[in-house]
């Protein structure tokens, strides 16, 4: 796509799920999302906790892991759901966004699953998809289902501090990853089946205006996925059948990763040494992969007070 106009940042692989934790199984999700070929993992989430371990989830399986900084996997949890993104709040509680239960809670330590966000006016969530945090403890997340250009539907949610739940919109085909510009002026949203990332300016009161087309990819075997932010308000985009590319806060190409395995890089996350690396989840193979970036992220969890 842009590849001459951007330089290329080599990956390694970090760490991969071990085979004992693999089930080769068929589930109801890779029915629907895989054209019934079982999957033995789908791997989604990746986000830091203050201790250095990275935590991703299991869709198809309903797990979610935590992965030391020597690469060593624990189980967590295991529960009737499809847990999709994962961030961490200020307070440990670890937030997901679930396919089929809406937003969900975990406690790290027991790790116990407790519904947060069930319904919106009655009415189930299409299947929330991905999440992030505001400095003042807003939560933005996206409801993608299976809307795409064929319906266009899709919506982006603000979940206040307070509990109040926003609409901020409600007709993106496919919304997935979502972030916030460094001022917090400015919702980033991955547009899966438009092949594109969003941009939702906030207004003061914090309602939408404006909301353009920010970037538009091509090509790929799906479509823009996950998101991050770096230091310099640089966007990270894992593109779906190709790898992944940063974009300077103008949107220009800057950087792509050569990707050491795989072509599904689902999501990222800064950590490690001065939060100076970014590990991708390689989804379809169970890998996690992770390349030393140009600049430090923007840290993934929640400093709310």
């Amino acid at each position: 796509m842009w590849p001459s106009a951007s330089h290329p940042i080599e990956t390694e692989i970090f760490t991969r799920m071990p085979d004992k934790l693999r089930r080769k199984t068929r589930t109801s999700w890779a029915d629907a999302n895989f054209a019934g070929q079982p999957a033995d993992c789908f791997l989604e989430g990746p986000s830091f906790d203050t201790a250095g371990n990275l935590w991703v989830t299991d869709i198809p399986h309903g797990r979610i892991f935590r992965i030391s900084s020597d690469g060593e996997w624990t189980q967590v949890a295991e529960y009737d759901g499809w847990p999709n993104g994962l961030k961490i709040h200020r307070d440990g509680r670890v937030f997901i966004t679930d396919y089929k239960r809406g937003i969900v809670t975990l406690d790290p330590a027991s790790g116990k699953v407790t519904p947060h966000l069930e319904t919106r006016h009655s009415e189930g969530f299409k299947g929330v998809n991905d999440l992030c945090f505001a400095e003042n403890g807003d939560l933005y997340f996206t409801d993608q289902g299976q809307t795409g250009l064929h319906d266009p539907t899709g919506r982006v949610y603000r979940l206040t501090a307070g509990g109040r739940l926003e609409l901020l919109a409600a007709t993106v085909p496919s919304p997935n990853g979502i972030v916030l510009n460094l001022p917090e002026t400015q919702v980033y949203v991955a547009v899966t089946r438009g092949n594109a990332v969003w941009r939702m300016p906030l207004m003061g009161d914090g309602s939408p205006s404006k909301v353009g087309l920010y970037i538009q990819m091509s090509g790929g075997l799906g479509g823009p996925d996950g998101l991050a932010l770096d230091s310099e308000g640089g966007l990270i985009v894992c593109h779906i059948g190709t790898t992944l590319w940063r974009f300077d806060r103008l949107g220009r190409p800057t950087h792509h990763l050569v990707m050491e395995e795989g072509l599904s890089p689902t999501n990222c996350a800064f950590g490690g040494p001065e939060n100076g690396w970014l590990y991708v989840t390689e989804s379809r193979t169970g890998t996690i992969l992770r390349a030393e970036m140009p600049y430090p992220g923007k840290p993934m969890f929640s400093h709310a007070r």
